[in-house]
């Protein structure tokens, strides 16, 4: 009968191995627990009981401050702005990435395309936050965002020449509606008219202006002047072409006779004009709302109704190329001979890209748009530095409510910790997913 003391002596020394083994882990793994009991444990642990306490720490109140997350108006904004962030932020810098992921393939500077894109990722949120603010300036000569919107706005919409022109009370002008100016007196063959005008700063003349001039009378015509009736240092006569006076260059002017334009003419680089006399002969000039009305100054990208996908925009632009450097990765391990089997029977390009590179990148786009969604509900910076004092509270969102809450000049720490803890719960879910979804890969 063989003897059990071997084996029984050698069970003792597995178990005073595996002890030994698990003293020394525990060893190694003491450190890092202690730091993350004191930096992560603690302070949630902390936030959770703040949160139940009032302002000054000394009253409980129970569930009030989570309360107030629904009814304050600042509070339900900042969760409003919140969900959009989560469902746009992600969505969109996913997307634009896997589009430069797969078009970047296809080109021969692909490698500095992407090095292009992802630059941004090397620039600090507060850095981005100052140069958005610069591109969304509403003031076309200053932002970049106006200056391209104003630009094509231009090219389909003819600008104004002279806003704020108008007559003074002397001039042979009256109001006519919408903006426009007429003639207090039908105009005659062989009369030359008089149209003069104030209200244009001499520095925003036409490049082309000349000093204006009253031409002379000519048969079967109506000729006329139209003119700034200005003389810087004063010294000019009103209702009078002076020498210092410069013409209306590119002026506008109709005649019409019973409601109806029957000629039109735009004034020269001296403010003459000519019409026809067999069709101008008793009617009024007209002096259309088209001349003086405001100039399109474009967006205003920072005002209440665009400052959160103004803000957005700024985000996407910095992630777009972490997406695409993770899209892209994954997608140089997509088996190319799939691709082309497709292409040999038949696919097109688009039915490549979404019935087979697509399903096949899922677990990356995962990764991706799982990764930006926790990024976005931590979201301080960007919208704290390009979002101006008046529309800051339009564009507020939980962390910059957090913030505003718990250091600002009517500090709540009970709110604050409110929305830390709700912060929390927030990014708990998406974090649990992500890790069933790294087990379920692992498994595989």
């Amino acid at each position: 009968m063989p003897s059990t003391a071997p084996t029984r002596e050698g069970s003792r020394n597995r178990s005073r191995n595996n002890g030994r083994s698990r003293t020394v882990a525990a060893g190694f793994l003491l450190p890092a627990l202690l730091l993350l009991g004191a930096l992560v444990v603690y302070p949630i642990g902390y936030s959770v009981q703040r949160s139940l306490f009032d302002r000054s720490g000394d009253s409980f109140v129970g569930l009030d401050n989570y309360l107030s997350l629904v009814t304050d108006d600042s509070l339900r904004t900042a969760v409003r702005n919140n969900l959009i962030w989560l469902v746009l932020a992600p969505a969109v810098a996913t997307a634009l990435g896997l589009v430069f992921a797969v078009l970047t393939e296809r080109v021969r500077w692909g490698t500095a395309f992407k090095l292009v894109v992802f630059m941004p990722m090397a620039i600090s949120m507060l850095a981005a936050g100052i140069i958005f603010r610069l591109v969304y300036e509403q003031d076309p000569d200053r932002g970049v965002a106006n200056a391209v919107w104003v630009g094509v706005h231009d090219t389909f919409a003819e600008s104004s020449g002279f806003p704020r022109a108008r007559p003074l009370p002397v001039h042979p002008l009256k109001a006519a509606g919408g903006g426009a100016f007429v003639t207090e007196e039908p105009v005659r063959a062989g009369e030359p008219v008089r149209l003069p005008l104030i209200g244009v700063a001499p520095a925003q003349m036409p490049e082309e202006a000349r000093p204006a001039r009253e031409p002379a009378p000519a048969a079967g015509t109506v000729v006329g002047t139209a003119w700034l009736d200005f003389t810087r240092g004063g010294g000019g006569r009103p209702n009078a072409v002076d020498p210092a006076e410069l013409g209306l260059a590119g002026l506008r002017i109709e005649a019409v006779r019973d409601g109806e334009v029957v000629a039109r003419a735009t004034a020269a680089a001296d403010g003459t004009f000519t019409l026809p006399a067999d069709r101008v002969d008793g009617a009024v000039l007209r002096l259309p709302a088209s001349n003086f009305r405001e100039q399109y100054n474009g967006v205003e990208w920072l005002g209440p109704s665009f400052v959160t996908p103004a803000v957005i925009g700024a985000y996407v632009w910095m992630w777009a190329g972490f997406a695409m450097v993770l899209i892209g990765a994954g997608l140089a391990a997509v088996p190319r001979e799939l691709l082309e089997a497709a292409r040999v029977d038949g696919a097109n390009e688009w039915q490549v890209f979404r019935r087979i590179t697509v399903p096949l990148l899922a677990p990356v786009l995962a990764v991706v748009l799982v990764t930006l969604m926790i990024n976005v509900l931590k979201v301080f910076d960007l919208v704290f530095v390009i979002a101006p004092g008046s529309a800051q509270d339009d564009a507020n969102v939980l962390a910059l409510q957090l913030y505003r809450s718990s250091f600002g000049t009517d500090a709540d720490l009970g709110i604050g910790s409110a929305i830390a803890v709700l912060l929390l719960l927030l990014v708990v879910p998406v974090m649990i997913f992500n890790i069933r979804r790294l087990r379920r890969e692992a498994r595989r």
